[in-house]
């Protein structure tokens, strides 16, 4: 695969620094050198210290990826929000794991249905690189870079807070129109999946507004300012309001068989196409009819 720019500096430069400034990374200016790939100044292969002058093109190629063998494909159906060359986002329907567990019967999580998507198109990547998660019940949307320097660089954004997710949940009882809950989370020492707020966990924040509130319970939307693990739900069971259906943190299970949280939106940038992708997936049918029966709507 083959990415180029045009090089709008003053000064020359080096290619290798030139290329870094655009987003591309050490490893895989490595990986374009020593495993098949090749740095390209003007169309033609050149050194990582070549000079580079303003108004010169450059670019680099590396090699396909190829598909993981342990990884099996599989035929299921997905919904698509959004995909063009380096990325694929995904509408997430709950009750779909996004990676893979392990020691289950049959693979049918999103990374194994991608898998097999990318079989079916004959796309020269065929790994399946996975950017945003989403607990196994939560829907919404979930991002699939398509090569490794896409991958690259939305770790970058993850690790500068700078993708945007929004939440929408439905919580029991009521809660203020806007705050913060800032309370560290740590594994559960009884539970080798549950979360818990206490005092050895990480830094842990959570922003929401309310957008509609009964006495029994509330629609609120949510901003993670730190990614944990069951952040959501902990924080908010931690609150004294629990998730509607969301029995691991003691929400009412009466009304709605999973979890209330849905990713509604998504934002992040994206250096290949110069722009900024903003993304919105409507609320499934089971939270429409639980707002529907909540009178939160």
């Amino acid at each position: 695969m083959r990415f180029t720019w045009t090089y709008n500096g003053v000064v020359p430069r080096k290619l290798r620094r030139v290329l870094k400034s655009l987003g591309v990374t050490s490893s895989l200016i490595k990986v374009a050198i020593f495993h098949g790939g090749r740095l390209l100044l003007n169309g033609e292969t050149a050194w990582a210290i070549a000079n580079v002058n303003p108004g010169d093109e450059v670019g680099i190629e590396v090699p396909d990826e190829q598909a993981n063998d342990r990884v099996t494909p599989c035929d299921l159906p997905f919904k698509i929000a959004y995909e063009d060359r380096d990325f694929l986002v995904i509408d997430k329907a709950a009750g779909v794991a996004t990676v893979p567990a392990h020691n289950v019967p049959v693979q049918d999580s999103l990374v194994n249905r991608v898998k097999a998507y990318y079989q079916r198109q004959g796309y020269p990547n065929q790994v399946t690189h996975v950017a945003t998660r989403l607990d196994r019940d939560t829907s919404g949307l979930v991002i699939f870079p398509k090569h490794r320097f896409a991958h690259a660089v939305l770790d970058r954004q993850l690790k500068a807070h700078q993708i945007k997710k929004e939440y929408v949940a439905v919580v029991g009882g009521k809660v203020p129109s806007h705050g913060y809950l800032d309370a560290p989370i740590q594994r559960d020492p009884e539970s080798f999946v549950q979360r818990m707020v206490g005092p050895a966990g990480k830094v842990s924040v959570t922003e929401y507004w309310r957008q509609a509130m009964t006495p029994t319970a509330s629609l609120i939307k949510i901003r993670l300012h730190t990614g944990r693990t069951h952040q959501i739900r902990c924080h908010f069971s931690w609150r004294g309001n629990p998730l509607f259906g969301d029995e691991m943190y003691g929400g009412n299970c009466t009304r709605i068989t999973r979890q209330a949280l849905h990713c509604q939106q998504i934002s992040f940038f994206s250096p290949f196409l110069n722009q900024t992708i903003t993304l919105k997936a409507a609320l499934p049918r089971d939270m429409e009819d639980l707002l529907k029966d909540l009178k939160l709507k």
